[in-house]
């Protein structure tokens, strides 16, 4: 059935094409002869009519263009700003991605320290397909709770072990994909908090030393501060960043959810010769980071690496990927006991984790989520004896208290957030992480965006954030039944793949 209303794309444009002519000569004929004042629109319309002819017969990249001007232009100009007519005006409080509108106010709220107390009901849907937490007949009371506490490196008997003492930490973002006075922020807010921050693969962390925060120094597939002058590590420059006081811990990036498989990538249009410096790299042209680190080509050559750079720092060590393969992961596991080379801890980054920049069908098709990955990487270590002898953390999209406790009940002991903190901020979803030009000043390095975002300020939303998802951690475990969230396993989660009570896999540790 036709519908009873077709708008005729040509006519219309040969009618708007046709009136700014007109309009123009009216407004011409109406300053000469009414006032003058109407000639400023005369010469409004006179611009575009010149415009207008220059897109009909000037240029010739663009068809649309070319076949109807003004009324195409018009087009473009709607379709770019789509998005924020969505965000703001049509999509409900649960339709946007990735994060919803409910989701980033619960950010919002615990960063500003208001109540985020809520009326009459959820809105989210229950159509059994949702991830739920098993509460408890028995909730147990808040003074029997154990003081949160997981020691990373204590296995290996390390005079460095490290305690992390708050079980969310702000996860890999380096300088480079945010500008200084977001990182500055973040590092403030996390030693505000007593929380741990991962300096991502920017190279020589200044701007997270700046602040005094504990440090988990980041090695990426290029190895941008570690690096020599081949692309391999250099032991010398890692020594020398391990011994910084702030430098707790050391993570080997394998690969990361948001692209598996490819390495990091910074636009050319966020490189500033500071960064640059940092990095050991030119300016006009994208980095690239390799797809592996060079020396890790199989299972042995990978595990090796590992022991390689607990030798080098003398710090607690660990590796970062998001699974792909069981069968490889099994494999790398089975190396370890070989070689009795352990990482002090395993971070498993679901494939919904965010970036500052990758292909999108990496960012759709590739990896394994974090909810399917981590039971899999938590019970194959588990049936290898090697469970209690590392620390497992999870990322991906872990921004609120429900999703981060399921983490802790699939496995994890402790949490890593990047997105959460950038809500903490004041991250407005305006997804131009990858452009230079975010809006609220996080992810550019252009001073007059920058300004806006005022250190201090920020840094207390960012231990703001931390502290009510502690004291939501607090309320949910009492809630469960568990004095501590070391006890948790699958059985306090609710899930209808997984609807069965499921036996406990090895104590961790």
């Amino acid at each position: 059935m036709k519908s009873a209303f077709i708008v005729d794309l040509e006519r219309a444009s040969r009618t708007a094409n046709i009136g700014i002519v007109l309009l123009c000569l009216a407004f011409g004929i109406a300053g000469h002869l009414i006032s003058f004042y109407f000639h400023f629109l005369t010469v409004t319309f006179f611009l575009l009519v010149v415009l207008n002819t220059y897109w009909r017969h000037g240029q010739t990249s663009h068809a649309l263009l070319a076949n109807f001007g003004f009324l195409a232009q018009i087009r473009y100009l709607v379709e770019s700003i789509g998005p924020e007519f969505r965000q703001y005006l049509f999509a409900s409080d649960t339709e946007e991605r990735p994060f919803n509108r409910l989701e980033r106010a619960e950010v919002y709220r615990k960063a500003k320290g208001v109540d985020a107390l809520e009326a009459f009901g959820s809105l989210l849907n229950f159509e059994r397909r949702e991830i739920k937490l098993r509460h408890s007949f028995y909730p147990v009371d808040k003074d029997q709770l154990e003081p949160f506490d997981v020691a990373v490196g204590a296995s290996r008997s390390l005079a460095t072990t490290y305690h992390i003492k708050r079980p969310i930490m702000i996860s890999a973002m380096s300088y480079g994909a945010l500008g200084e006075n977001a990182v500055r922020a973040l590092a403030r807010g996390a030693r505000l908090a007593g929380a741990v921050m991962n300096t991502g693969e920017g190279g020589t962390p200044k701007y997270h030393l700046m602040e005094g925060c504990d440090l988990i120094f980041q090695i990426g597939t290029a190895k941008f501060g570690v690096r020599t002058q081949d692309g391999g590590l250099d032991e010398d420059k890692l020594a020398a960043i391990a011994g910084k006081d702030q430098v707790k811990m050391i993570e080997i990036k394998l690969s990361q959810g948001a692209k598996p498989g490819k390495g990091g990538l910074l636009p050319k249009e966020k490189i500033t010769p500071e960064i640059a410096e940092l990095r050991g790299v030119p300016m006009d042209v994208d980095v690239i980071s390799p797809a592996h680190h060079s020396e890790c080509i199989d299972a042995e050559s990978t595990v090796a690496f590992i022991g390689r750079v607990q030798r080098v720092s003398g710090l607690p060590t660990g590796i970062k990927f998001c699974l792909g393969r069981p069968d490889e992961f099994r494999a790398l596991v089975q190396e370890m006991k070989r070689q009795d080379i352990i990482p002090d801890f395993i971070t498993v980054d679901g494939a919904e984790g965010g970036t500052g920049a990758a292909p999108k069908s990496f960012m759709d098709d590739v990896g394994m989520p974090l909810f399917d990955a981590l039971p899999i990487v938590h019970e194959t270590l588990s049936e290898a004896g090697l469970r209690a002898r590392l620390v497992l953390f999870a990322s991906g999209k872990l921004i609120n208290p429900g999703k981060q406790m399921t983490a802790l009940s699939l496995g994890a002991d402790a949490l890593y957030s990047a997105r959460g903190f950038l809500l903490a901020l004041g991250c407005i979803q305006a997804l131009q992480c990858n452009r230079n030009t975010c809006p609220v000043g996080i992810t550019t390095h252009q001073k007059h965006l920058q300004k806006g975002l005022d250190i201090e300020a920020k840094a207390r939303r960012v231990a703001n954030y931390i502290e009510a998802l502690h004291h939501d951690h607090v309320e949910l475990l009492t809630a469960m039944g568990a004095s501590s969230s070391r006890l948790l396993s699958e059985k306090n989660v609710y899930s209808p793949k997984r609807a069965s009570t499921l036996p406990l896999a090895e104590e961790r540790s």
